[in-house]
């Protein structure tokens, strides 16, 4: 590959420059660029660019191939915008900018998958907002020293800093070009602040990586390199502490990250973090706000009761908003009303929900809600039981029991009377004060029996969906029974790309409802939800979560009774300590599904052992892939082989086919390509018959290279580019990266080596939103393969 010249440099340069936005994220993503000018971009600082960039190419390899790939690309602009057209032929597989001249023919495959969107998830600033001058000052200080900027905007609850950091971040919003990104870590939340982990998935969802590591240092260092060098803005919002917010940091020098906390953070001034303690409004402050909430009109014409109002709210923001939209949707109300419930020191009921000590919001909140019309009163009490950081209009429907129309009317409501935030689209979640406060207010005035079928409705919202996506998923996992109180919820999709779409979304309400269902003793409700969410852990592989969901379920499915429950976590928890690497674990769980099995059969008449035959036939199946991956390959062939004689005698094809694949990967790893083939033939056969794409295409993946094992390395190349685009189809980005890497491999074995760096970087492109382990070994692979 030819070194790029100075004179394409500056050509190209001299194009890019009529975007001097593009022209700065381009500059600022090549490895070992040097210093971009400040636009405008004359010819002479375009040429001393390209005189630097042209230098350094030639002792850097990565900056090399960085520039040749830009000017490939503009190259490939210019043919389309000529109207040059290629076809091309043989099995080729494109993904990027390609050039090519004369003609192909043949089978296709192209790759572009659509960037996706710059994250811009900040809520606007409400327009009511009043002064903070000072404040705002002080934030404009801190950036205009430059290099990162992290700082902890602390204050009592009610006090407006994640109101003050929106409009401060939103106010310089051209200055982020690559997003504005927004987490609330629910620091005072009833059911207990957000894990980093947890977070971390959702940030990293934010920049389009779907899959993410397992672990809480993989996400983190994903995370870092998914931010480094982005001009972005993260908004940290309700922190608990400086542990819970340090793994959440950006990898980026030009990053801005505001956090909010009740609790100063300190702990967050190593990291270089700046602090500002918000104080409350003023009176004439509070005024302004109330005067801006219902008109100044009626401000003017009851002042003593307007400041009576500002001085119960005590300068905070929270209360001074509520209090104001109540007043607001009672015009012909005096504003006397209010003032007199606001300064009336309300005791009992009030007393039960201390808030931080804040009176003022007590006050107004109390008031407020004691003016709300009793269909919106009830909702609000019943939304509070929800324990999801979020949730949607059906969810709401289901908790308060009405149809969608009446529960999309009660949200509108209760969103103009500032009782919950509308995070859009069709997403609303409450303030932490107000949900304590909707809860406070149910247990008082609502039934045990009322409050426990609200609840069990939601579950069952959950659960129904739920399963209405295993069943499109994994339609041969969906054999278990399912309890719902109601009728199901109706799934808001029809496809599978729908449903594995809504899994992913709802991930963090599923996980919440939960570990709820498990808090409050709902254990059959408990294991069915974690074995509906089975297609999520199986396809994003989100390896905490697939543990920790199973083994809430498994405890709960011992405390049922339920002998097939208890398998179904044990086999199901067992899959996903193995492929989080906690071989011995699974085995354990293993056998112990194993001895379940085989006492069932002992126990059954012996025409009606089917069920508990093909529970013994996947425990050992799991045992082996565990010694398999553990690389006790012996031990593995001998499991296997016992699961395939009894898949095959009780004629489950499926399975056996997927057992056929482990025997036939254990030939591969042995060099047995031979031995190998006729059980992954069949494999594919069978797998193709049974209507199991994803499973066909990883037996297809291993045909592939068994026959390049074999030497029949055109078969191989057009299998594999065959299973890259089945994987496609089935969302598996990690079997995607798998197949890719053999591909590579096959090319590098043949001494093919720019074909095979070309597969391993598309592979480790792959790897590492999913799988840092294979990540870090293919990058030292790659590594060794430079020219």
């Amino acid at each position: 590959m030819p070194e790029p010249t100075e004179r394409e440099l500056r050509a190209a340069l001299t194009t890019a420059a009529r975007d001097p936005h593009a022209l700065r994220r381009l500059v600022d993503e090549l490895p070992d660029a040097p210093e971009l000018p400040e636009p405008p971009y004359d010819e002479s600082a375009l040429r001393r660019l390209a005189h630097a960039l042209a230098r350094r190419a030639a002792t850097s390899p990565d900056l090399h191939r960085a520039l040749r790939r830009w000017l490939t690309s503009l190259d490939a602009e210019d043919d389309r915008a000529a109207g040059v057209e290629n076809t091309i032929g043989t099995s080729a597989r494109l993904t990027g900018p390609v050039v090519q001249a004369r003609d192909i023919t043949g089978g296709i495959h192209f790759h572009t998958p659509a960037a996706p969107a710059v994250p811009r998830q900040l809520l606007p600033a409400p327009g009511h907002f009043v002064n903070r001058v000072a404040e705002l000052d002080l934030l404009e200080g801190l950036v205009a020293h430059g290099g990162p900027v992290t700082v902890v905007v602390s204050g009592p609850a009610g006090m407006g800093k994640t109101t003050l950091a929106r409009r401060w971040l939103l106010g310089r919003e051209t200055e982020f070009p690559d997003g504005q990104v927004y987490a609330d870590l629910r620091g005072h939340a009833p059911e207990g602040p957000a894990s980093p982990g947890e977070l971390l998935l959702e940030l990293l969802r934010s920049f389009g990586h779907d899959q993410v590591p397992a672990d809480l240092n993989g996400r983190m260092t994903l995370w870092r390199s998914a931010t480094a060098g982005r001009r972005m803005a993260l908004l940290l919002d309700s922190a608990r502490s400086a542990a819970q917010v340090r793994p959440l940091l950006p990898g980026s020098a030009a990053a801005v990250t505001v956090v909010t906390s009740r609790n100063r953070l300190t702990g967050l001034g190593p990291e270089g973090a700046s602090f500002l303690e918000l104080p409350a409004l003023a009176t004439r402050e509070t005024m302004e706000l109330l005067s801006r909430r219902v008109g100044a009109d009626r401000v003017r014409r009851e002042p003593e009761a307007a400041l009576a109002m500002a001085r119960a709210c005590a300068g905070l923001p929270l209360a001074a908003c509520v209090a104001g939209a109540r007043v607001a949707a009672r015009p012909r109300q005096p504003l006397a009303v209010m003032a007199r419930a606001l300064g009336g020191g309300d005791g009992g009921a009030l007393d039960a929900l201390s808030i931080e000590g804040e009176a003022a919001v007590r006050a107004a909140l109390q008031e407020s809600y004691r003016l709300l019309p009793p269909e919106l009163a009830a909702g609000y009490r019943k939304l509070g039981l929800l324990p999801v950081p979020y949730f949607s209009s059906a969810v709401a429907a289901a908790v308060c029991g009405t149809g969608d129309a009446e529960a999309e009317r009660v949200l509108d409501a209760l969103v103009e009377a500032n009782f919950l935030e509308d995070l859009g689209p069709d997403r609303y979640r409450f303030h932490d004060l107000l949900r304590l406060h909707a809860r406070e207010r149910a247990a008082a005035e609502e039934s045990a029996e009322s409050t426990d079928h609200a609840r069990r409705r939601a579950v069952d919202h959950y659960l129904s969906v739920t399963t209405a996506a295993e069943a499109l998923l994994t339609p041969t996992h969906r054999t278990l029974s399912r309890d719902y109180a109601g009728q199901p919820s109706p799934a808001p999709f029809t496809d599978a790309t729908g449903a594995l779409r809504w899994l992913v979304e709802e991930s963090g309400p599923l996980m919440a409802v939960l570990r709820d269902c498990a808090r409050r003793g709902e254990d059959t409700a408990a294991w069915q939800l974690a074995d509906a969410m089975y297609p999520y852990f199986l396809r994003i592989r989100p390896y905490d979560l697939w543990t920790e969901a199973h083994e809430i379920g498994l405890a709960a499915a011992r405390r049922t009774g339920d002998r097939d429950a208890v398998a179904r976590m044990l086999t199901d928890g067992g899959g996903g300590l193995r492929n989080a690497g906690r071989h011995d674990e699974a085995i354990a769980l293993y056998h112990e599904a194993l001895d379940l099995a085989r006492e069932d059969v002992a126990a059954a008449d012996p025409r009606e052992t089917h069920t508990a035959r093909r529970a013994e036939a996947q425990a050992l199946h799991g045992i082996g892939q565990s010694h398999q991956l553990a690389g006790r390959l012996s031990e593995a062939q001998v499991y296997f082989a016992q699961a395939l004689t009894l898949r095959e005698a009780i004629g489950y094809r499926r399975g056996a086919a997927l057992t056929r694949i482990c025997l036939g990967d254990i030939a591969l790893a042995d060099g047995r390509p031979d031995d190998a083939l006729p059980h992954l033939t069949r494999a594919r056969t069978e797998l193709l018959d049974e209507n199991d794409p994803y499973d066909a295409a990883r037996a297809l993946t291993f045909l592939g290279r068994a026959h390049a094992l074999a030497g029949l390395h055109d078969t191989a190349d057009r299998q594999l580019h065959q299973a890259v685009a089945e994987f496609e189809a089935t969302g598996s980005v990690h079997w995607q990266a798998r197949t890719l890497e053999l591909l590579g491999r096959g090319a590098e074995e043949r001494g093919d080596m720019d074909r095979a760096r070309d597969r391993y970087t598309e592979s480790l492109a792959l790897y590492r939103p999913v799988s840092e382990a294979d990540a870090g070994r293919l990058a030292g692979r790659l590594e060794g393969l430079r020219p």
